[in-house]
């Protein structure tokens, strides 16, 4: 996309002239009508499906503890002293290689508890939870270009069931 937000002619996102062929509640139906004109040998190349109505969707899965957060930072941590030691221990002889991820291990771990816990301190109790978080469409619209969207029409009614409402 362009500083403006807006598709260039030369993008494999646009369009040419684009109409709206349906309007559906979920991705799989949408995906169903362009596979079933897929099926049917139309053009589909000529077809784009647009997620609209974006919602932000935050599942709370548990609650923070000074305990939580710390058992999070000694893992997080652990995983990066593994990562170096394994890198520095490929400089080193293979005597001093098994030393070389231990204290790297035991350092980052103590690194990675001291830096959570400081950034959970700084938080001061405003988010006492653990969340993921997905951006979701609560609407999918098919759209086709103008030169073939009455074919596209006229063999997406022949699926049962798929004409959504265009109005929708």
């Amino acid at each position: 996309m362009s500083s403006t937000g807006r598709l260039n002619a030369a993008s494999p996102l646009r369009l040419e002239f684009p109409q709206s062929l349906a309007v559906y509640e979920d991705y799989a139906a949408a995906q169903r009508a362009v596979d079933y004109l897929s099926d049917q040998r139309f053009p589909v190349q000529h077809c784009m499906i647009v997620g609209t109505d974006l919602k932000r969707i935050e599942r709370i899965t548990g609650r923070l503890t000074t305990g939580r957060v710390a058992m999070s930072g000694v893992l997080s941590g652990l995983w990066f002293g593994l990562l170096l030691g394994v890198l520095f221990s490929v400089f080193t002889d293979s005597e001093s290689a098994l030393a070389t991820i231990l204290s790297t291990m035991v350092l980052g771990a103590l690194f990675g508890v001291i830096f959570t816990l400081v950034g959970y301190a700084m938080t001061r109790g405003q988010r006492d939870f653990s969340s993921v978080t997905q951006v979701v469409a609560t609407r999918y619209e098919v759209l086709v270009e103008h030169k073939v969207a009455a074919q596209a029409r006229q063999l997406l009614s022949q699926l049962p069931g798929a004409m959504a409402n265009p109005f929708a």
